[in-house]
């Protein structure tokens, strides 16, 4: 069995920033000018550091890898061939848990979200969709290269086990709830149909992580994407109802929502890729909505009552299990879902 924070019984003794000054040190760099960045919800470290005459950003493991085979690595190799905008690789040092890439800036679009206009927001939404669109546009690409991309996907298992890490850290872990029996093989019963039919679904290249924090407006107002080494396939709609709906704190409007939508659908005709019937796309959205956002719901409970980093992912647990249940009241599915919702988020 796997720790539960993902570090194996191969990981340093070291701390990440004693290997980093140690890496800075043989290269003859300075290795005191080590800035930490803000952690992401993973095992990972990040620091900003000198790299000849300018910075670089380093992405420290806890564990020693095999560069060949590294998952960042071979999505990097994979979408810059596809020529998507992600940060250039400087320098990797497996043994030492290490990789060395391009310095993009503190400019998320989350946080250029917070004073953006509304053209602004427009503008860089229509920018991130069709990026989208171009990660799709690569799914030949992926099989042609055997990526581990291509050799992942939003399968039954994996769809169906983001659903049981929601289903263990928010009604166990953050509410603290053992649920009545009858309940609790409902709720299981709705999620499994749930993961059943997403996984039928047509699959196509996915960023699986896709949302305003992990998209970076680099000095040429231009849109970079990050933390892309999760790609795999799956359904069409899976990015964009993550772009559109994670880390959120008030739910876009239904009319925006399609907007958007019928944006994408666009975008992917305009780079050859197969035309989908809007109606049937938008069912598939809110299905996907439905299992992305408890999968988020998740991971914000899990960083909450787990890690102890609530100042930060608590406030959107509340309104994404609101997003949750106006797309299961708009397909009129999962009653048990709904009533779980409405009662602990709107004491219904």
């Amino acid at each position: 069995m796997s720790h539960p924070t993902g570090i194996t019984a191969n990981a340093f003794a070291s701390s990440a920033r004693q290997r980093l000054q140690d890496y800075l040190a043989r290269k003859g760099l300075p290795a005191a000018q080590v800035v930490a960045l803000t952690p992401d919800a993973s095992t990972r470290e990040y620091f900003r550091i000198p790299w000849h005459k300018a910075t670089a950003v380093a992405a420290v493991y806890p564990e020693p890898f095999d560069p060949d085979i590294h998952p960042y690595l071979d999505v990097t190799r994979l979408f810059v061939a596809a020529r998507l905008p992600v940060p250039e690789v400087f320098d990797v040092d497996g043994q030492q848990g290490i990789i060395v890439q391009e310095d993009l800036g503190d400019r998320q679009l989350r946080r250029i979200f917070e004073s953006a206009t509304e053209d602004e927001r427009d503008t860089y939404i229509e920018q991130a969709i069709a990026l989208i669109a171009d990660i799709q546009a690569a799914t030949a690409l992926a099989y042609e290269r055997d990526s581990i991309a291509s050799r992942l996907a939003f399968d039954e298992a994996k769809l169906s086990w983001e659903l049981d890490f929601f289903f263990e850290h928010y009604f166990k872990r953050l509410r603290g709830e053992t649920l009545k029996h009858g309940e609790e093989a409902q709720l299981r019963a709705e999620l499994r149909d749930v993961a059943s039919e997403l996984a039928a679904r047509p699959r196509v290249l996915c960023h699986r992580d896709y949302h305003a924090a992990n998209l970076i407006v680099d000095k040429d107002d231009k849109l970079r994407i990050i933390d892309h080494q999760d790609a795999r396939m799956g359904p069409a709609s899976y990015d964009l109802v993550s772009l559109l709906l994670d880390r959120v704190t008030e739910s876009p409007s239904l009319a925006e929502v399609r907007v958007r939508r019928l944006h994408f659908l666009a975008d992917r005709e305009q780079r050859g890729l197969s035309a989908l019937d809007p109606d049937e796309f938008a069912r598939e959205f809110r299905l996907m909505t439905v299992q992305r956002c408890l999968k988020a719901c998740g991971t914000f409970a899990c960083q909450t009552a787990v890690f102890g980093r609530g100042e930060v992912y608590a406030q959107y647990i509340e309104p994404i299990l609101l997003i949750v249940l106006q797309a299961a009241q708009w397909l009129n599915r999962f009653p048990a879902l709904q009533a779980a919702i409405s009662t602990r988020v709107l004491g219904k």
